[in-house]
């Protein structure tokens, strides 16, 4: 009779072993399978590179009320020249606001390198001050019979190192400090991944203009 309840003791000690054991196991392959997320901003080395209000933002432009309405100041985060992570401001419209963060979050992912995004009234709205300074911009309200800068409806990014070329005038690049490097991290060409997602949203590239080769602008219509 002792034999059999020592039996039956080792048994049971070895059924809630077994237990024990299988449901360790499936705890630790639960905990294997459950990702790891990090929100951008919480990134400690994230550095501002624009802090203004929409009001600051739209100090002194020359835009009637109906398009100021139209736009939306959003905070935009990227890989900057400096190898860390920065956060920047864009003035554009409404109706691409969603696309632009989406496709800033793409670079981002794609380790596309920005240098700065800084709502062009700190240049005095001058787009060939901002276009030297290699700032990244959508809305300003200039040659408004033809531009799509000047209802937001367009983006310009890095401009000096995707400076505008002319096909068949013998003019200097535009910023004349631009200088085309496509081996260069920040720089545009036919098939990059980042004018590919453009196109998939809807936009242009100013590579397929008819008078020149404008790469560092993107622009979509309503």
């Amino acid at each position: 009779m002792k034999k059999y309840s020592y039996n039956l003791y080792l048994i049971i000690i070895t059924c809630i072993l077994i237990s024990c054991s299988d449901s360790q196991k499936q705890k630790n392959v639960e905990v294997r399978r459950k990702p790891l997320v990090l929100e951008k901003h919480l990134i400690e080395d994230t550095l501002s590179d624009s802090r203004c209000t929409f009001e600051e933002a739209v100090a002194g432009s020359n835009a009637p009320q109906h398009i100021i309405d139209q736009l939306k100041l959003i905070e935009v985060t990227y890989l900057s020249v400096d190898g860390k992570i920065h956060k920047g401001q864009i003035l554009t419209n409404q109706e691409i606001a969603n696309d632009l963060v989406y496709l800033f979050d793409f670079m981002l992912a794609q380790q596309f390198v920005i240098e700065k995004v800084i709502p062009i009234v700190k240049y005095n709205w001058n787009d060939s001050l901002s276009m030297a300074d290699n700032n990244t911009y959508s809305f300003c309200y200039r040659n408004p019979s033809y531009s799509k800068h000047a209802i937001g409806m367009a983006i310009d990014i890095n401009p000096r190192f995707n400076p505008l070329r002319w096909k068949y005038k013998n003019l200097p690049n535009e910023p004349k400090n631009g200088i085309r490097d496509t081996t260069l991290n920040g720089t545009f060409y036919p098939g990059h991944p980042v004018v590919k997602e453009f196109a998939n949203r809807g936009f242009r590239w100013g590579h397929t203009f008819s008078k020149y080769y404008d790469d560092h602008h993107f622009e979509k219509s309503k």
